[in-house]
C-alpha cells in the first residue's frame, strides 16, 4: 500500500513521535508494536522507518528530546541571587515544566529499563547533568548557611523524586491550581532542606 495521501515528513514525523509517546505512556514500551504506532498515525508499519531507525531509536529519541528540552529550558531561566532563590526557581521550574509533559515524564522515568546499554548511558548522562544542577544549588546553600543538608546528592534525588511525583496526581480540573501546587511544593522543599 502506498503512503497515505497527504502524508508529509514535516507532518508525519511529529505525529509519529506524538502517537508513540502517548502509546508508550499508556501501555508501556514493550506492549506497543510498530504496527500499532503506524495504525495510530495512519501509515503502513514499513513507512515508519522513513522517520526512525527502529522502535529502540524512537524510545531513545523521545527520552533524549525531553531531557534536552528540560536542560535548555532550565539554562534559559533567571535564577535570582543566592542558593535560596536558585532552589525556589528550580522547584517552581521543575513542577511547571513537568506538569505540561506527563507522558514524556512517565517515559523518561519508567522506560529506562527498556533502553539498550549505549542508549541508557546517554540518557543517564543527561539525567545526571540535571541532577547535578540541584546538587550544586544544595551545596551552595549549605556553604552559605542557608540549608542544612547532610548529603547533597541524596537530597537532590529525594527532592527531584518528590517534585516529579506531581505528574501522577495533578489534574487541571482538581481543587488546586498550578500556581498553588508550585507554592505547596516550594514550601515542602524549603522545609526539607531547612531553608
Amino acid at each position: 500500500m502506498a503512503r497515505t495521501s497527504g502524508s508529509h515528513s514535516e507532518i508525519t514525523g511529529p505525529r509519529l513521535r506524538a502517537a508513540a509517546q502517548a502509546l508508550f505512556a499508556r501501555h508501556g514500551y514493550a506492549a506497543v508494536s510498530m504496527r500499532r504506532i503506524a495504525a495510530e498515525v495512519g501509515v503502513q508499519a514499513g513507512a515508519l522507518y522513513n522517520y526512525i531507525p527502529d522502535k529502540q531509536g524512537l524510545l531513545f529519541e523521545l527520552m533524549k528530546s525531553h531531557l534536552d528540552e528540560l536542560l535548555a529550558a532550565w539554562e534559559a531561566l533567571p535564577k535570582g541571587t543566592g542558593a535560596r532563590d536558585a532552589l525556589e526557581a528550580f522547584t517552581r521550574f521543575h513542577v511547571r515544566f513537568h506538569l505540561d509533559r506527563p507522558d514524556a515524564v512517565f517515559i523518561a522515568y519508567m522506560e529506562l529499563r527498556n533502553l539498550e546499554p549505549a542508549n541508557f548511558r546517554a540518557i543517564e548522562a543527561l539525567r545526571r547533568r540535571y541532577e547535578t544542577v540541584l546538587e550544586d544549588i544544595l551545596r551552595q546553600g549549605a556553604a552559605e548557611g542557608a540549608f542544612d543538608v547532610a548529603d547533597s546528592k541524596h537530597a537532590a534525588f529525594a527532592v527531584i523524586a518528590m517534585l516529579t511525583g506531581v505528574t501522577t496526581w495533578y489534574r487541571d480540573e482538581g481543587r488546586l491550581s498550578r500556581a498553588e501546587v508550585e507554592d505547596l511544593y516550594w514550601s515542602m522543599v524549603r522545609k526539607a532542606v531547612s531553608a
